[in-house]
């Protein structure tokens, strides 16, 4: 495979999980904004630094999202005890209700969406899994009977 084919492969299976995770309630949040809420969930208490640090966005982007979200009443922000000129976020209550929702949803209808043969897709949903093995860090939720690499 070559670079340009794995790049619209990782396009193709961006709009895949966005159609799993969005819905007429967070369709107005862009892909950014969505990556930024995600790493806030799974890293509460954190600063725009660090998001900076894990998703790789321009510190620029981060603080734009944040402020956005924090708008919507999707992040909580409070002074760091530690420096109180770092303020640390977190999710509000409505955005992990609303993030343990869409984690719970099965990925296999849109993966029928995608690939019409039930075998095909039966197929496409074991191969994810298996990249997401192999390609992914451990996921810590796994380990607990949390969700699978498909939700």
């Amino acid at each position: 495979m070559d670079g340009v084919r794995l790049l619209r492969l990782g396009k193709r299976l961006t709009e895949l999980g966005r159609e799993m995770v969005t819905d007429h309630a967070s369709a107005t949040l862009s892909p950014g904004e969505i990556a930024v809420i995600a790493d806030v969930y799974r890293h509460p208490g954190t600063s725009v630094q660090d998001i900076r640090a894990r998703t790789g966005f321009a510190q620029s982007h981060v603080s734009t999202s944040v402020a956005r979200l924090r708008e919507r009443g999707l992040l909580d922000a409070a002074p760091d005890p530690a420096d109180g000129r770092r303020t640390l976020l977190s999710a509000s209550e409505t955005a992990r209700r609303y993030i343990r929702a869409r984690v719970a949803r099965p990925a296999e209808p849109v993966i029928a969406g995608a690939v019409p043969d039930p075998e095909q897709a039966r197929r496409v949903g074991e191969l994810l899994d298996e990249l997401a093995g192999l390609l992914l860090p451990p996921d810590p939720a796994a380990r607990t009977g949390g969700s699978d690499h498909r939700r």
